[in-house]
């Protein structure tokens, strides 16, 4: 029965997410709220509360029940959105270390995922370590770029992206 109530929540969720309808996403927040309240250690019900205080713009609700979430155990996929999205909220309310440690651990752990790196990047720009971020930056463009005049330099650039403080 929880399980069903989840995915209806999730999907209450996604739909007030997508239409941007505080209407909706209250309705699923209400939901998930109770479903916390029945299973207060289940990690996939205190992530997705994360999830839909962030999608309304309650930033300190959100980072509380990422945390939460982590430290339930949360694994897999949901692991990967939650590192992600905690790391992101962290950096949005300008608590930059916390967000590099976070994003850190993202890409540590899913290595893959250009959205992590992408706003490691940002946050490590936000810490003043400009030449790790240019390096994240341009290895991810150089890697999924089609754009022929940077394929025409990728390996001039490559070596650049780590190269950034050398002269000549």
């Amino acid at each position: 029965m929880t399980r069903e109530l989840l995915d209806q929540a999730i999907q209450i969720r996604e739909e007030g997410r997508a239409r941007q309808d505080l209407t909706i996403l209250e309705k699923a927040l209400e939901l998930l709220n109770e479903l916390h309240v029945d299973d207060p250690t289940n990690a996939e019900i205190s992530y997705q509360l994360g999830i839909v205080h962030d999608n309304m713009g309650r930033e300190q609700g959100a980072i509380a029940f990422y945390v939460q979430a982590l430290s339930q155990g949360l694994a897999g996929k949901d692991l990967e959105r939650c590192l992600l999205g905690l790391g992101s909220t962290y950096r949005a309310l300008g608590q930059y270390e916390q967000a590099v440690e976070t994003l850190r651990r993202g890409v540590k752990e899913f290595p893959d995922n250009r959205a992590l790196q992408t706003f490691l990047a940002m946050a490590l720009y936000n810490t003043k370590q400009y030449k790790e971020a240019m390096e994240i930056t341009l290895h991810n463009l150089l890697e999924t770029t089609s754009d022929e005049k940077l394929q025409y330099f990728k390996r001039g650039l490559t070596y650049y992206a780590e190269h950034l403080d050398e002269i000549g």
